[in-house]
């Protein structure tokens, strides 16, 4: 893959920069850099010394990232790591303005069919992030339990036939591995059978294995207390989401840290002692208009949530 040439649009754009006001001096972190389009439009919007701090796990991303912001200097510091460890690489003391997640998988990692994102091209069943010593997804479909298989693909597919599917997985490798995405893709579109929706029968479940190899859920739940501690008085979190398992985790956390008791309405006198900690932005999910759609398919299933440290 050529490294001359971001190959994908960010999603959102003009309403991050709306939103997320970024200002001359500003400091910023990315905890999704991905290609770099939204750090570059940051690093242009707060010249001429906004920083960025960005963070990515993909060696291919940050390649291309780097290329692409190199004309920014020193204002861009750009880190191979996942954005929930943020906190170990910031000097203490130090808080942001604007901290922006842009979650799942990216159009970039989709369209590199050896990654094993996608059941449209045939590769190996990989779909980590990174190049951790993490076990892939041809590990995960060869050696989870029939019910452990059902449980990641209801869970985080949201799959109605997550056992039909399950059982055919494992029915299929007591005769050979299940190695490639082709092959788990037909797999599991038998067990499916006819399908008169618009995706592929696949679709759910490589999303659920792909969480599942990176355990995007419990990294998501874990960082945003995190970011939010590396936020000054004032600053805003933005995030963005792709499927409703994320946008649920971001919305009930901006809801319980926007509320100062948590008690049981029931309950007369306050004892949770919960002081509130964000105040919400955007009271509703922002979204992609027509346009962008029509510009970017990848907007459709976009969701952008806006809090701001108290």
């Amino acid at each position: 893959m050529s490294d001359q040439k971001p190959p994908h649009t960010s999603v959102l754009a003009a309403q991050i920069l709306r939103l997320l006001a970024p200002k001359p001096g500003g400091a910023y972190l990315d905890g999704t850099l991905g290609a770099g389009g939204h750090s570059e439009l940051i690093l242009q919007e707060s010249a001429p010394d906004g920083t960025v701090l960005a963070f990515d796990l993909d060696p291919q991303a940050i390649q291309i990232a780097t290329n692409r912001l190199a004309k920014f200097g020193e204002r861009v510091r750009i880190i191979n790591d996942s954005y929930k460890n943020a906190a170990q690489y910031v000097e203490k003391g130090k808080t942001f303005d604007g901290i922006l997640l842009d979650l799942g998988v990216s159009s970039m990692q989709l369209d590199q069919p050896e990654r094993g994102f996608s059941f449209q091209a045939q590769s190996t069943l990989d779909m980590r992030f990174g190049v951790g010593n993490i076990p892939t997804a041809q590990d995960l479909v060869n050696t989870a339990s029939e019910s452990e298989l059902a449980e990641i693909i209801y869970r985080y597919g949201e799959e109605q036939k997550s056992r039909q599917i399950a059982a055919a997985i494992v029915h299929s490798r007591e005769s050979a591995p299940i190695t490639t995405t082709l092959q788990l893709a037909e797999i599991i579109k038998k067990a499916v059978g006819h399908s008169s929706g618009k995706i592929h029968p696949a679709t759910r479940s490589f999303q659920a294995f792909r969480i599942a190899v990176n355990d995007e859920l419990n990294t998501l739940s874990e960082a945003l207390p995190v970011l939010v501690s590396l936020l000054r008085s004032g600053g805003l979190l933005a995030v963005i989401s792709f499927h409703s398992l994320e946008d649920r985790i971001v919305k009930q956390y901006f809801r319980t840290e926007s509320t100062d008791c948590l008690c049981p309405s029931e309950q007369l006198i306050c004892t949770c002692d919960h002081k509130a900690s964000l105040r919400l932005v955007t009271r509703r999910a922002v979204t992609a208009d027509a346009a962008e759609i029509a510009h970017n398919i990848r907007a459709r299933s976009a969701k952008l949530r806006v809090a701001q440290k108290i």
